[in-house]
């Protein structure tokens, strides 16, 4: 970089020699050449934006020691915005871990964790091991498009957008389907075959609607006990409610064992994930350590001077008075306590609930908020994983605003009570099971629950064999259902995203 203060040194020292040398020879007219400053380009609004995400990583994120500097790294030779994300996710790591984690989004992501959808409404797998044309609905959003045009979880897809070669045996008729279902397209024209084999055609159109995870409930009676079942499938901020009611009913009819399906579940709101756990967890625990936060050390060490420019708001958008924080006047992200002992949760039950077991379904999807519910309750009651293993997630986040778009990197862990976290390869389970989405939410043959309902009834984990052709179809193996959750839905929002009030600096 230039010196200012250097060239004009040099031009003095110039003009100097110069008269000294014209002193000596009078008879020499010596006309100094001008000297043109150096013209200072300013930065253009796309390098700006290229340079935030850079120098909030460098200060934020939750592997920032491993970041180089600002000169080495060099945000403006990207081409875009998500080309610098991406060399950030590659920089390196402690052995073990890989950022699948951080994202730019354009603020849709808001409204989908306050529970405004606007898609489709349907998601869908293969059903069985590569090769397979057997195509199915795996789940239908209460509210949405889908749900009002009666599609249903298990319903065989046969033709999409005309388009009847959907098979796994090639990735063109996978990239296509995936495009079809979860892309931008305005409609999408499906064919399906409900059970019994009735076919019928319909279209369905994007649309905007007040989404609730709770996609199904049911009271199962085992023996002498009464197991509830839920399906969650994100943790929104507008389903606390309904997951207080829905306890209600399960402690009204005599619950006392779970069964949470948690398998397509991303995670989503940290805040409805510890009200989640105080459902589910005994009253004796009340006051003691749920699970610690813990944020990236510049953060707690109050190093973290970037986050000045991000100013602090209540739920309903307003600045927080605070005149001991970094501007004087209004709270920033800056002024928040990032140690630990400001960032440790406690037990305050909710409810009457009086639950001694819980089996939660778990598949490659179950990530984040998902599993910080199982981990919170882990050291405390008898739980269980059936299914396969989790995305593994320990880490969350809070939205950074740059310019039009929102950046989301790791900035915290989480570890419970017993100190425990780290989970990066994702939970093991304790009784493996392939999904069957074959069969709709509620069915007490369908793999994952049947092992489920089998533990509450014997303590142990089996499940009869199929006795129809569909059923009988051979499960994918744990790596070709993680490769093809990725193909399929990639674009689902798996994360724990930090929406708890925090607790400010001591003025």
């Amino acid at each position: 970089m230039i010196n200012k203060s250097n060239i004009q040194k040099l031009f003095i020292l110039s003009f100097g020699l110069l008269i000294g040398f014209s002193a000596c020879k009078k008879d020499s007219k010596v006309i100094p050449t001008p000297v043109t400053p150096p013209v200072v380009v300013a930065a253009t609004r796309a390098e700006l934006t290229k340079d935030s995400i850079f120098l909030y990583a460098k200060d934020t994120y939750f592997w920032n020691e491993f970041l180089p500097t600002y000169e080495l790294f060099n945000p403006r030779q990207y081409a875009t915005n998500q080309a610098v994300l991406d060399a950030i996710k590659r920089s390196p790591k402690p052995p073990g871990v890989v950022d699948k984690y951080s994202f730019l989004d354009d603020g849709s992501l808001e409204k989908e964790l306050s529970g405004v959808s606007g898609d489709f409404g349907f998601s869908v797998f293969y059903n069985g091991a590569r090769p397979s044309d057997d195509l199915r609905v795996k789940y239908v959003s209460p509210n949405s498009p889908a749900a009002s045009k009666g599609l249903k979880r298990g319903y065989r897809i046969t033709k999409i957008n005309g388009r009847t070669e959907l098979t796994t045996a090639v990735d063109a008729n996978i990239s296509f389907v995936s495009n079809a279902v979860f892309g931008n397209s305005a409609s999408v024209t499906i064919t399906v075959e409900k059970p019994g084999g009735l076919i019928e055609e319909m279209t369905i159109a994007r649309g905007n609607y007040s989404s609730t995870p709770i996609f199904f409930t049911q009271v199962f009676t085992v023996g002498s006990k009464k197991v509830g079942y839920i399906v969650y499938n994100s943790f929104t901020t507008n389903s606390r409610d309904a997951l207080t009611a829905k306890f209600a009913e399960f402690t009204a009819a005599g619950v006392t064992e779970l069964v949470i399906d948690l398998r397509y579940n991303g995670g989503g709101s940290v805040a409805t994930a510890e009200a989640f756990t105080n459902l589910i967890a005994p009253a004796s625990l009340n006051g003691t350590t749920m699970y610690t936060t813990f944020w990236t050390k510049k953060m707690q060490d109050g190093q973290a001077t970037i986050l000045k420019n991000q100013p602090l708001t209540d739920a309903n958008g307003k600045l927080q008075p605070f005149t001991g924080g970094a501007n004087g006047k209004f709270a920033t992200y800056f002024d928040i306590d990032y140690k630990p002992a400001a960032n440790t949760e406690k037990f305050a039950k909710i409810g009457g609930a009086n639950i001694s077991k819980v089996v939660f379904l778990v598949l490659s999807g179950t990530a984040s908020a998902s599993e910080l519910l199982i981990n919170n309750l882990k050291p405390h009651m008898d739980v269980k994983l059936v299914g396969g293993k989790t995305f593994g997630k320990p880490v969350g986040f809070f939205a950074i605003d740059i310019d039009v778009v929102d950046l989301y990197i790791p900035q915290f862990e989480t570890k419970n009570s017993r100190n425990e976290g780290g989970y990066f390869d994702g939970m093991a389970v304790d009784f493996a099971v392939g999904d069957d989405v074959s069969k709709e939410f509620g069915d007490p043959t369908e793999k994952l629950l049947a092992a489920a309902l089998s533990y509450s009834a014997k303590g142990t984990f089996t499940i009869a064999k199929p006795n129809t052709t569909i059923s009988s179809v051979k499960a994918m193996s744990v790596k070709e259902a993680e490769e093809m959750t990725i193909e399929l839905d990639g674009n689902t929002f798996r994360g724990m995203s930090y929406d708890k009030k925090f607790k400010l600096k001591k003025q």
